[in-house]
């Protein structure tokens, strides 16, 4: 039976490479696995099917201003527990702290004075890692203080959105921060500044209802989740199937609450062309 026997060696097992966590990630859009650096490279979207990964308030800094022009305003300002808020998850004052310490924050919105392709801007960013980029107290008056600068400046206002809306934790302090924020950007519109939005995924509820939706110009990265209430609980409440693509951009853009729907990586190349025409309208203006 010798036929039965190999002539040599067999294959020998190999012990399986053991690859480093957080070197790869699997794309939500199409289910590819991505190398890291690669996404970060492609302004973290999907090198297969364009699908737009969420990104922190700090990579949209990165990507969008001018490197090391972005000077941060109201930096240290926090929430605090004024209800003793307590539910079945927990203190509020916990998971202030909690956020605090994994995003490296104070709140959800950073603010601040840089340049877009060397136009000055006052810049707002929002963090959906903390507590899901909700808007209480903080968020509101950084952002009104922002608009303020703008308005003393006479410079453009651009604000990234990206939240689930208005910080239950905060009651009706946290509802009360969408009529400052949208009092003070009409006075700012009154005054000529110019504001421009744009919309990434998702941005609903009590910011939808007031700053994210008050721009002179919306812009909105493919495939953002933007409406009031979500997908789900329309669903839930009307009984009825949504149609495909409910809410998202291209729905918004087709409905007219969105002017244009621009990919990552053109985003600042857009917002250098707007601010472009505003200067060169404001300087015409100023001459004539």
């Amino acid at each position: 039976m010798a036929w039965f026997k190999r002539s040599k060696p067999g294959l020998v097992p190999q012990k399986k490479k053991e690859l480093p966590d957080g070197l790869w990630v699997k794309c939500s859009g199409c289910g590819e696995v991505i190398y890291k650096k690669q996404l970060a490279q492609n302004s973290f979207v999907c090198t297969h099917c364009d699908f737009h990964f969420r990104i922190r308030g700090i990579d949209y800094i990165e990507l969008l201003l001018d490197s090391g022009t972005f000077n941060e305003t109201d930096k240290n300002i926090a929430s605090i527990d004024f209800l003793k808020f307590k539910d079945d998850k927990g203190r509020y004052e916990e998971k202030l702290k909690i956020a605090q310490k994994k995003s490296g924050l104070k709140d959800a919105v950073r603010t601040g004075i840089g340049r877009v392709g060397g136009y000055p801007v006052v810049f707002g960013v929002m963090d959906f890692s903390f507590i899901g980029g909700s808007m209480g107290s903080v968020v509101g008056e950084k952002i009104a203080r922002a608009v303020d600068l703008a308005d003393h400046e006479k410079i453009p206002m651009i604000m990234v959105c990206a939240s689930g809306g208005a910080r239950m934790q905060e009651s009706i302090i946290s509802l009360m921060q969408m009529a400052k924020t949208s009092s003070r950007l009409a006075r700012f519109s009154r005054n000529g500044g110019l504001y421009v939005v744009v919309l990434t995924n998702p941005t609903t509820a009590g910011v939808v209802a007031s700053f994210a939706m008050l721009g002179d110009v919306h812009l909105a990265e493919p495939g953002a989740l933007i409406g009031f209430a979500g997908p789900r609980v329309i669903k839930q409440t009307i009984g009825q199937d949504l149609p495909e693509g409910f809410q998202r951009a291209q729905f918004q853009l087709e409905h007219g609450f969105v002017d244009s729907i621009v990919h990552r990586k053109e985003m600042q190349d857009t917002l250098i062309k707007i601010l472009s025409f505003y200067y060169d309208s404001s300087e015409e203006a100023n001459g004539a």
